[in-house]
């Protein structure tokens, strides 16, 4: 047991200022920290921003779920207790200092003030007290007085609610440690334990929703609820460090229908959901908008943001080599489907919109291989420097997955894009979800459509269509019969080169990178610009060659040489160089599409927020009143005299300045006879 000194010392550190200070800048630091971190984010990209080391140290710590750590609810707990105790002992004293006039002051003190003067009046001491006491209530100085056989004493002030500023400010803090503690997740924790639930952390969708659902009873909680058009749910996702929690709502949400409505550039201007909310009462529609809320029984329901609610999707499987068939699928946005004997496919999302860039975005012509990939980076068409919003029609988003659980994502637009004069087809892949996603530009052919460059692509994958394809070219480039086969040669060597076919032990698999280093590993350094010439020369008109055996065998017709035609060969011959780097066999292009739209509500129980609204009042009121408002106190002593009444004033002010002196100095004339 501690002594009663030791008590007291223990009471006196936590009712000090000095304590209760230091408490709200350790959360004011921790605060800047839960605001420049992002919170709650999943581990893999904390991994990826700070490294394994720092992002492990930084979890241990609770930096990544700043506002509900143990560490920053007992600081939060100790600060409203500091505070409290700081208001308990200091409250007595400022009543009893709101109460007391001061009229208990001895005569001979007032001249030990620094504001202090002495004039004479003539009258009696009845009338200069009346007098006196009449010019300082017409400026505001309420007098009480107090008699004494040797005199008079007249003590007034002003300001004395700043006194109460004291108390207004510190309850604020009580208050909004309190709001914040009621509205956090210590509340959610505590319902858990009352009613014995456990906190979910697997993946994907709930299991066993008793378990992990808290009964509507809980008095505070934010949470996402999601809705589907056409259907209702009752339950919100309140996520918490480590997994997430099920709230049981006191209502049902239905969502009839969610309207967007867009700019002309495609960028959303405004979106909305109708809605039937259905309680025990009965059935009520309502429109829910961003900062219109729907309020129902202490519970507020905002437009938080809008997904996918289960959209029907047409899919086309197109195989990029010669083997393989052309298959149709149907899909539903955020489901799965298993291809016999093949990969796993994740249409992971619908977006019927998009709204890019293309403001000085480079040609086709300059997409040019890079050593590593002959992907283009970052967004489809962006340009840092100017603007040029554009929308460029549906895309699809998928994940491709194999047996051994690894997974690519693809993002394919479904229609051709102008880009520099060219329309091009835009299909990225990425790694991971937090790479950028580097695309791919494939050339429209004359009908519009990816068909074009797929039949040649799959023509330079089969080596008897390459060698065919080498053969007419030296048939029609050369009239001498003997150099003909050693152009037929280097046409299918530059063809083999270009669809990666030749083995490769040292470098880019294929493409124009593997031909530009077959020539520096072959050629002199001398002759390198020539052959490299005379080899891209042969290899665009095989190409040509192979485009057309490409089309006679599908039944296609050739168009005309023009402009249009080479510019479309140009941009093919660099979509094969860069499709090299495409990882996959089958390219999954985007149909056709039924839209069906999701709205995400957030659902909010929040009995604190208004203590933190009364807080944030009281503290603009207590920190107005301590800043601005002075307390001043002014005693006149009369006293009588041989020539009447002698009259002494003493004027008092917490903070000196000058409008102190200039006040005081008002005073000095106010009491002239």
């Amino acid at each position: 047991m501690l002594s009663k000194s030791s008590r007291r010392e223990w009471f006196e550190l936590l009712a000090s200022m000095r304590f209760a200070i230091t408490l709200l800048s350790v959360l004011c630091i921790a605060s800047v920290i839960g605001t420049v971190l992002r919170q709650r984010e999943p581990l893999n990209n904390y991994i990826n921003a700070f490294g394994p080391f720092w992002a492990e140290a930084f979890g241990q710590l609770d930096l990544f779920t700043v506002y509900s750590a143990p560490w920053f609810l007992l600081i939060l707990a100790f600060l409203v207790l500091s505070t409290s105790l700081c208001i308990l002992r200091h409250t007595p004293k400022i009543i009893r200092d709101w109460q007391d006039a001061k009229l208990k002051v001895r005569a001979e003190s007032l001249k030990a003030h620094h504001h202090h003067v002495a004039v004479q009046w003539p009258g009696e001491l009845s009338a200069t007290r009346k007098a006196l006491a009449e010019r300082l209530a017409l400026q505001g100085w309420s007098c009480q007085a107090d008699e004494r056989a040797q005199g008079h004493l007249l003590a007034s002030r002003k300001g004395r609610v700043h006194k109460l500023g004291y108390l207004a400010a510190h309850s604020a803090i009580v208050l909004v440690c309190v709001g914040g503690l009621l509205d956090g997740d210590l509340i959610v924790r505590l319902a858990m334990k009352l009613q014995g639930k456990e906190l979910f952390t697997g993946s994907g969708s709930v299991t066993e929703p008793d378990r992990h659902r808290l009964d509507d009873r809980n008095p505070s909680f934010r949470g996402n609820l999601f809705v589907p058009e056409g259907q209702r749910n009752d339950s919100a996702v309140l996520p918490l460090p480590g997994g997430l929690v099920l709230q049981k709502l006191p209502f049902e949400l239905e969502l009839k229908r969610f309207v967007v409505e867009h700019y002309e550039t495609g960028m959303p201007k405004r979106f909305a959901s109708d809605v039937i909310l259905r309680d025990s009462h009965g059935a009520k529609e309502a429109r829910i908008e961003v900062n219109k809320p729907l309020i129902h029984n202490g519970i507020a329901i905002y437009q938080s943001s809008f997904d996918d609610g289960g959209s029907q999707v047409e899919l086309r499987a197109e195989p990029l080599t010669a083997a393989g068939p052309v298959e149709s699928l149907e899909a539903t946005v955020g489901t799965a489907v298993v291809r016999p004997g093949q990969e796993r496919l994740e249409v992971t999302e619908l977006r019927t919109i998009n709204v890019e860039d293309f403001a000085q975005v480079k040609g086709a012509s300059e997409a040019a291989s890079t050593p590593k990939s002959g992907l283009s980076g970052g967004s489809a068409a962006k340009d840092p420097n100017r603007k040029t919003l554009r929308n460029i029609g549906p895309s699809i988003t998928y994940r491709v997955r194999d047996a051994a659980g690894q997974a690519k994502e693809y993002h394919h637009y479904m229609q051709p894009v102008e880009m520099s004069g060219q329309w091009v087809f835009l299909t990225g892949v990425r790694e991971s979800a937090n790479a950028e996603f580097q695309y791919l530009r494939i050339p429209a052919d004359e009908a519009g459509s990816l068909q074009g460059w797929l039949r040649l692509r799959r023509a330079l994958h089969d080596p008897a269509a390459r060698q065919s394809a080498a053969a007419a070219y030296a048939q029609a480039a050369s009239q001498r019969e003997d150099l003909r086969p050693q152009l037929a040669a280097t046409a299918a060597k530059a063809l083999a080169l270009l669809a990666a076919a030749e083995p490769v032990t040292d470098g880019p698999p294929g493409g124009l990178p593997a031909l530009s280093q077959f020539i520096e590993k072959t050629v002199p350094e001398a002759e390198r610009e020539r052959v490299s010439t005379v080899m891209l020369r042969v290899l665009t008109g095989a190409l040509t060659e192979l485009d057309l055996q490409s089309r006679q065998a599908a039944g296609v017709s050739t168009p005309a040489e023009d402009e249009a035609r080479q510019a479309f060969l140009t941009q093919a011959l660099l979509s094969l160089s860069d499709s090299v780097f495409y990882p996959g066999s089958t390219l999954y292009t985007l149909q056709g599409f039924n839209q069906r739209q999701a709205s995400v509500f957030q659902v909010t129980r929040a009995p604190g927020q208004k203590l933190v609204y009364l807080g944030a009042v009281l503290l603009m009121l207590g920190v107005f009143a301590m800043l601005y408002l002075r307390e001043r106190r002014l005693w006149v002593w009369l006293e009588p005299s041989a020539a009447g009444t002698q009259v002494q004033l003493a004027y008092s002010s917490p903070r000196q300045g000058s409008d102190t002196d200039a006040e005081f100095e008002r005073l000095k004339t106010l009491i002239q006879p």
